[in-house]
């Protein structure tokens, strides 16, 4: 079973392992940087799964004659359950009753699911590009224009709810919230790539400091877990060889599938 670490046996463990005191006001000044450079590296590395979100409610209706759908991408102000900053939008779902009409509800387990087919800004505007009574409909694509805005098309008809499923960025360990995923789950990973950041506070950080091989070595040994803890995360979602759930078989080749 894996020993996960709350924040205060983080601080304890990096400072054990930097060399540093736990109350020293340069290490502590840096340990906020030190996490979100740590979490970061691991966030961007792994496709986690526990980070899938479905965002839905009030806030995601679109409004007739407008093919806006803007939202706030800190998941609290949308009241979900998770806590976080929303990141990768994957699927748009448009909720309707069993007629095709807009649900009237914003429950998608109680409508009908119809995802909308992800295309271009440059094909949207040409196709659906006009709000016009006569050209509304039910739309059927969807493109994000920025970080908090899709557009939608053809520009809706109805009061249509949807779904935004994607993925987001946890809030980061702190002293306040003492335990995330990767510090209980994936500990030996977070803790190499923090010492890789804790490398440059000790001015180990390039090839002409003291010891230039130190933060070269945490690196390996995070490439080295990285690898492994990839390959779990494929496997939890069938994404592993032949689209199954095994690991990779080192003589069993070509692959299934």
């Amino acid at each position: 079973m894996t020993t996960g670490l709350t924040y205060s046996q983080y601080v304890t463990q990096i400072a054990t392992m930097a060399v540093v005191a736990e109350t020293d006001p340069a290490f502590v000044t840096i340990l906020p940087s030190m996490v979100t450079y740590a979490e970061n590296r691991m966030y961007r590395d792994i496709d986690f799964m526990f980070t899938s979100t479905s965002l839905h409610g009030v806030s995601f209706i679109l409004t007739p004659g407008n093919r806006n759908l803007s939202f706030n991408i800190d998941l609290a102000s949308n009241l979900d359950a998770a806590s976080g900053t929303f990141v990768v939008s994957e699927q748009i779902n448009l909720l309707t009753d069993a007629a095709g009409n807009a649900a009237s509800t914003t429950n998608p387990d109680a409508c009908v699911r119809t995802p909308l087919l992800p295309t271009t800004k440059e094909f949207l505007d040409a196709v659906y590009g006009s709000s016009l009574t006569a050209n509304r409909g039910k739309p059927e694509y969807f493109v994000p224009f920025n970080e908090t805005l899709f557009f939608v098309g053809p520009v809706p008809d109805q009061a249509y709810p949807v779904e935004v499923v994607g993925t987001y960025r946890p809030n980061s360990l702190s002293a306040t919230n003492t335990s995330t995923f990767i510090s209980l789950y994936l500990p030996d990973v977070f803790i190499m790539a923090s010492m890789i950041y804790i490398s440059a506070y000790q001015r180990n950080f390039g090839r002409l400091n003291d010891d230039p091989q130190m933060a070269m070595t945490y690196e390996s040994q995070y490439q080295a877990l990285l690898k492994s803890a990839i390959v779990e995360e494929a496997r939890k979602k069938f994404d592993a060889a032949g689209w199954s759930s095994q690991s990779p078989a080192t003589v069993a080749t070509p692959t299934r599938g």
